[in-house]
C-alpha cells in the first residue's frame, strides 16, 4: 500500500465519522464561528474595508519629510534647515537655452521680459531676479521664488509650483527654437511624485490580471482563482488605508505603497491558496463539505497562522533599523500580513463555505481537469526521485549551485541620487542640460550653522573662512564669492560648497570627508555657536549606508531568532529550527549574489532598461532579508506541515518526505510563479530602486521554491530521519487525520 493509500485509509477507518469534533483552538474557533455567521463575516469585512480607506482620506496621509530619512550629522544638518526659514526655500530656476549656437542678448531679453509678465499672473510667484548668463553664452537662467507661506502654514513646493509650471511650457509652445525649462525642488518633486504614481498603477493594472491568469491555470474555475484575488485585493486597500491613518504617528515612505501591494497580493493569494488547495483535497477523500473546511482550517488555517506571524515577525526587525524609512516600510507590511491573515482566518472560510462545491464553477474549456485534485505532482516526483536516493549527493550540488552567493562580498551600497533618476523623465533631461550649463547648480555641500541672532555676521565671517579654504583646495567647483543664506530669523546660516560629478562619485565623497574631518571643525570647533554639522545629497547616502552598515547585524539576529522562535513552538525541534535559518540564509545570500551581478556591472543595461551606478541601493539588503526570509517561511511551514502528517502515520521518514513535498508541491510551484510573476513587474518599472527590489525578489522566490525547498530540504530532512522531529514524545497527530 502507499503512503498516501495509507493515509487515506487512516481517514477512512471502521467506525471514524465524517462528523468533526468541536472545534478546539483559536483557528479552528474563528473558521466555524465565520462559517457559521458567513453573510455577517462578509459585510463586516467589507465594511472595516471601507471604513478603513474612508478614514485614511479623512485623516490624511502625512508624507515623511526629507530630514525623515536621514541618520547621523545630515539628519541634524536636514533638521536644521527644515526648522528654519530660508527667503531661498521656493526658488525655481528657469533655463533658456539655444538649441544650437549663442543665445543672443536681445532674445535672451524678450524672453525674460515675457516670462516676468506670464509670473505676474500667478498668485504662487513672490519674486523674479535678474537672469545669469552662462560661461558659454548659450544659456540664460532666470532664478523665480515661490511663497511658501511660513510658519505652521508653509506649504511644500510641489503643491504650490504647477501654475508657474504652466507658465513656462506657455513661453516654450512660444519659442520653439528655444528651450525653455524649469527646474527646481517643487518641479522635481512634482514630476518624480506623478511617475511614481503611474508606475504604481501600472504595476498594479499588470499585476492583477498576471495572478488572475495564473490561479485560473492552476485551479481551472473563475471563482477558485477570483477568490484568493478578491482577498488579496481587499486586503491591500485595507492596509493603505490603516497605514494612512497610521502615518499621523509614523509618517510614510514614498516606497510603502509598492511593498504594501507587492506583500499583499503575495501573501494572500498564498494563504488562500493553502485553504482551497487542502479544502480540495479533502472533498476528493470524500468528506463533506463542511467537514473539508473544518480539517482544512485545522490544518491549513494554522499554517497560515503561524506563517502570519513569522513574516510580521520578520518584517516588524526594520523597526531596529533606526530610520523612519524603514519604519514606514515595516509598518506597512506588519499591517498587510496580519490584515490578510485576519482575511485568511475569517472571510475565506465564510466565502467557501457559503459557495460549497459551486468554488469549482464556472470551469474554464480545456481546463476543466485543474478543479480536480490529482494528488502527488509528477514533475516533482521526477525531481525528487535522485534527490531521495542519493541525498548527501544532492545536499552536496544544491549548496554548490548556492555559489551564486558569492559575488555578493563584493556589494557596493548607494542611496540613489539625481544622478541615478531615469533620463526618460523630461524634468531629468532638463537637469543635466542646467548642470552642464552652469555647474555651480549640481552636487553640493551644505554646512548648517544654528546661532544667536546677534551672532548671525560672526557666523557669515566663518562659513566664508571655509569656502576660502575650500576653494584654495582646487578641489571644489570654483566660484568667487561663498554661496551663504541666513534664516528670515537670524538664527540659523548655511554655507553650499559645489563639487563636480555626481553626488555618489568619488570627487564627492572626498570633499565630503575633507570638509567633515577637516576643513569644517578646522573653523567651527571650539567657535561660539550652538551646534553645526555638514549635510546634502552626498552626506545622506554615506550617512544612511554606515549607519545600516551597524544596524544590520542587529536586524539579522532579531530576525533570526525570532523565526527560530515560532519554528521551536510550531514544531517543537531545535534541529528544525536551525535547518530553517541555515537554508533561509543561503537564499538570501544567493539573491544578494544576483543583485551585484545584475545590478553593479553593465552587462543587463539593455536588457532591463536602467543605467548601472555600480552598486546596489543602501535600504535593499535589509528590505530583501526581512521580506524573503519572511516570505520564505510561508512554503517552509506548508511542506514541513505536510511532512509532519507523514510522521505522524508512524510511517518511514523517507515517505513522510516525499509525500509532504509532492502534495505540497502544486499549492507552493502555484504561490511561487505568482510570487515571482508580480515581482517581475516591478523590475519593469522606471527607478533603480524598485528595478533592484522586483529582480532580488523574484529570483530569490525562484530558487526558494525550487532549489531550497525542492532539493536541500528534502534532502536534509532524510539524512536527519527521526533526529529532525522531537524524541521525548511522538509527533502529534495532524488534526486533519484526526479528524478524518
Amino acid at each position: 500500500m502507499s503512503f498516501t493509500e495509507e493515509k487515506h485509509a487512516a481517514r477512512q477507518r471502521p467506525g471514524s465519522s465524517d462528523v468533526a469534533p468541536p472545534p478546539r483552538g483559536l483557528v479552528e474557533r474563528t473558521a466555524a464561528w465565520s462559517m457559521a455567521h458567513r453573510k455577517l463575516t462578509l459585510l463586516l469585512w467589507i465594511a472595516v474595508v471601507i471604513l478603513a480607506y474612508a478614514a485614511s482620506t479623512v485623516t490624511g496621509v502625512r508624507e515623511q519629510e526629507d530630514a525623515d530619512g536621514l541618520t547621523g550629522q545630515s539628519a541634524v544638518a536636514e533638521r536644521m534647515l527644515d526648522n528654519a526659514d530660508f527667503a531661498d526655500d521656493g526658488i525655481e530656476r528657469v533655463m533658456i537655452q539655444a538649441r544650437s549656437g549663442k543665445l543672443s542678448a536681445a532674445t535672451a531679453d524678450d524672453v525674460v521680459a515675457s516670462l516676468r509678465a506670464r509670473y505676474k499672473t500667478v498668485n504662487a510667484v513672490a519674486d523674479v531676479s535678474e537672469p545669469v548668463t552662462s560661461e558659454d553664452g548659450r544659456s540664460v537662467l532666470l532664478p523665480v521664488t515661490l511663497d511658501l507661506g511660513t510658519g505652521d502654514e508653509k506649504k511644500k513646493p510641489k503643491n504650490v509650483v504647477g501654475p508657474m509650471l504652466k507658465a513656462t511650457e506657455a513661453e516654450q509652445r512660444a519659442h520653439t527654437g528655444l528651450r525653455i525649462e524649469q527646474l527646481g525642488k517643487g518641479s522635481i518633486t512634482k514630476e518624480l511624485s506623478q511617475k511614481l504614481n503611474a508606475d504604481f498603477q501600472r504595476a498594479e493594472f499588470i499585476s492583477v490580471p498576471v495572478t488572475l491568469l495564473i490561479l485560473l491555470v492552476a485551479f481551472g474555475a473563475l471563482l477558485a482563482a477570483g477568490l484568493p484575488v478578491l482577498l488579496g485585493i481587499t486586503s491591500v486597500v485595507f492596509a493603505l488605508g490603516l497605514a494612512g491613518v497610521t502615518s499621523l504617528l509614523v509618517p510614510v515612505d514614498a516606497n510603502q505603497a509598492s511593498l504594501i501591494l507587492l506583500m499583499g497580493l503575495a501573501v494572500g493569494v498564498d494563504y488562500s491558496l493553502f485553504y482551497i488547495r487542502r479544502q480540495r483535497e479533502e472533498r476528493a477523500l470524500g468528506k463533506s463539505p463542511a467537514a473539508a473546511l473544518r480539517i482544512a482550517a485545522a490544518t491549513s488555517g494554522r499554517a497560515v497562522l503561524v506563517s502570519g506571524l513569522t513574516v510580521a515577525f520578520a518584517m516588524a526587525g526594520m523597526f531596529l533599523s533606526g530610520n523612519m524609512l524603514f519604519y514606514s516600510l515595516a509598518l506597512g507590511t506588519v499591517l498587510v500580513v496580519l490584515v490578510a491573515v485576519l482575511g485568511s482566518l475569517t472571510v475565506l472560510p465564510a466565502a467557501l463555505a457559503g459557495l460549497g462545491d459551486k468554488i469549482d464553477r464556472p470551469r474554464i474549456p480545456l481546463l476543466r481537469r485543474r478543479t480536480v485534485v490529482r494528488g502527488e505532482s509528477r514533475l516533482w516526483a521526477a525531481v525528487l526521485r535522485p534527490v531521495l536516493k542519493a541525498p548527501g549527493v544532492s545536499l552536496l550540488i544544491g549548496v554548490a549551485m548556492l555559489a551564486l552567493a558569492a559575488p555578493a562580498l563584493g556589494m557596493k551600497l548607494k542611496m540613489p541620487g539625481d544622478e541615478d533618476l531615469p533620463r526618460s523623465y523630461a524634468v531629468m533631461q532638463t537637469y543635466d542640460r542646467l548642470v552642464e550649463a552652469f555647474p555651480t547648480e549640481g552636487t553640493a555641500h551644505t554646512v548648517a550653522v544654528e546661532a544667536d541672532k546677534g551672532r548671525s555676521g560672526e557666523v557669515a565671517r566663518l562659513l566664508t573662512a571655509i569656502h576660502d579654504d575650500a576653494m584654495a583646495t582646487g578641489q571644489f567647483a570654483q566660484s568667487a564669492k561663498p554661496d551663504i543664506a541666513l534664516s528670515r530669523d537670524g538664527t540659523v546660516s548655511r554655507l553650499e560648497l559645489h563639487v563636480k560629478g555626481d553626488a555618489g562619485g568619488s570627487e564627492a565623497k572626498q570633499t565630503l570627508q575633507l570638509l567633515r574631518n577637516d576643513l569644517a571643525p578646522k573653523t567651527l570647533k571650539g567657535a561660539d555657536v550652538d551646534k553645526w554639522a555638514v549635510g546634502g545629497k552626498t552626506a545622506f547616502s554615506t550617512d544612511f549606508s554606515d549607519t545600516l552598515q551597524d544596524r544590520l547585524p542587529l536586524v539579522f539576529g532579531f530576525v533570526t531568532l525570532l523565526c527560530l522562535g515560532v519554528m521551536l513552538l510550531a514544531f517543537r525541534s531545535v534541529t528544525l529550527a536551525l535547518l530553517t535559518a541555515v537554508l533561509n540564509v543561503l537564499s538570501v545570500a544567493a539573491a544578494y549574489g544576483v543583485l551585484v551581478l545584475v545590478f553593479q556591472g553593465e552587462w543587463a543595461e539593455s536588457l532591463l532598461g536602467f543605467d548601472s551606478n555600480g552598486a546596489v541601493v543602501s535600504w535593499l539588503p535589509l528590505i530583501l532579508f526581512v521580506v524573503l526570509y519572511g516570505l520564505s517561511m510561508d512554503y517552509h511551514i506548508f511542506v514541513l506541515s505536510r511532512v509532519r502528517e507523514g510522521v505522524g502515520l508512524g510511517g518511514s521518514t523517507h515517505a513522510a518526505v516525499r509525500h509532504g513535498i509532492l502534495t505540497s508541491a502544486g499549492v507552493v510551484t502555484t504561490a511561487a510563479v505568482i510570487m515571482v510573476a508580480v515581482f517581475a513587474v516591478f523590475a519593469t518599472l522606471s527607478t533603480l530602486d524598485m528595478k533592484q527590489l522586483g529582480v532580488g525578489l523574484a529570483v530569490a522566490i525562484l530558487l526558494d521554491a525550487t532549489l531550497i525547498r525542492g532539493v536541500l530540504l528534502p534532502a536534509a530532512l532524510v539524512l536527519l530521519g527521526k533526529r529532525a522531529w522531537p524524541k521525548s514524545r511522538s509527533v502529534r497527530q495532524d488534526p486533519a487525520v484526526s479528524h478524518g
